[in-house]
């Protein structure tokens, strides 16, 4: 007999509602994999509603803050759970788009050129991009919010304007906006599985081009690229898959351009939507949704 999966989703972060959206189906996949399920929206005095069920495996469907920055998984791992996903010190840095950056550019991996902004420290912007060798436009964005949530893509002219609108965050990550095509990589197993191309009608890759079907995001898979320069991605993205710690799937997001990759970042628990990315990569692949979820299930442990 199959064991009972608790799937934690919904969550107290800005990206409960795909929290939600992957949960479900999650779900349905997991019930047409004859596995028994139960269900848990992870907020208030959650750890007592966990204690009671006593799963083995938790399918951790959680996405932003409390769900894939280490947070439950300190809790799961202090519980003796297994869980999906990566572990606590591999979460803790993947979301934290500083300190990930840094490892990037120590594991010789492009990524674009960066500071943090504190707020509070009275310096001006302006002159700390000068000094940064950072050109308009930038990109302004919080330190560990994913889905793209509070990414600008900023002029001189819209600086300020845009800056407010981050003021809460206190601390917030400047980066040099690199034009160019939207790679995206899937890793699963320690092993790079895919990359997909996205030509979205907007700007850019933002919250509701990822999910929205109104968007209407082309998606090419694979991404038509030259075979040495498909090749080429896949390597970097297993390479920061483990220079992160990571384990089960993870998803790196690239800019292609001027022949050269630049990895924006790496997440550790990618969306399981209709729209979402890895699933399709696995599709092309031959790995149906069900069976993909499954893998994720016999693939949980204590990840620390």
């Amino acid at each position: 007999m199959k064991k009972t999966i608790l799937v934690l989703m919904g969550g107290i972060s800005v990206e409960k509602k795909i929290s939600l959206l992957s949960g479900k189906a999650c779900v349905r996949a997991l019930k047409k994999k004859k596995y028994k399920v139960k269900i848990l929206n992870p907020k208030g005095n959650f750890v007592d509603e966990i204690r009671k069920i006593k799963p083995k495996i938790v399918f951790n469907a959680l996405h932003g803050r409390f769900g894939e920055d280490g947070y439950i998984q300190s809790i799961l791992e202090a519980e003796k759970i297994k869980y999906t996903h990566s572990g606590i010190l591999a979460s803790s840095i993947a979301i934290d788009k500083v300190v990930s950056k840094k490892i990037f550019v120590k594991n010789k991996i492009n990524t674009p050129k960066f500071f943090v902004y504190n707020y509070n420290n009275g310096l001006n912007i302006r002159s700390l991009i000068k000094k940064s060798k950072i050109n308009f436009p930038i990109v302004i964005k919080p330190i560990n919010e994913g889905s793209s949530i509070g990414v600008y893509i900023c002029t001189k002219k819209n600086l300020n304007q845009n800056l407010k609108k981050l003021k809460k965050y206190k601390e917030i990550l400047i980066e040099q906006y690199i034009p160019g095509r939207e790679i995206q990589v899937a890793v699963m197993n320690n092993k790079a599985l895919g990359a997909i191309e996205l030509k979205p009608k907007r700007k850019f890759y933002d919250y509701y081009a990822k999910y929205s079907s109104k968007a209407k995001t082309k998606h090419i898979m694979p991404a038509p690229l030259q075979s040495k320069k498909y090749k080429e991605v896949l390597k970097i993205a297993r390479r920061a898959h483990l220079s992160l710690g990571c384990k089960g799937i993870t998803r790196s997001d690239f800019r292609f351009y001027k022949n050269k990759f630049f990895l924006l970042e790496i997440n550790t628990q990618p969306g399981m939507t209709s729209l979402s990315l890895v699933p399709e990569i696995a599709a092309y692949k031959g790995i149906k949704f069900e069976n993909l979820v499954e893998w994720m299930v016999k693939d949980a442990g204590y990840n620390r």
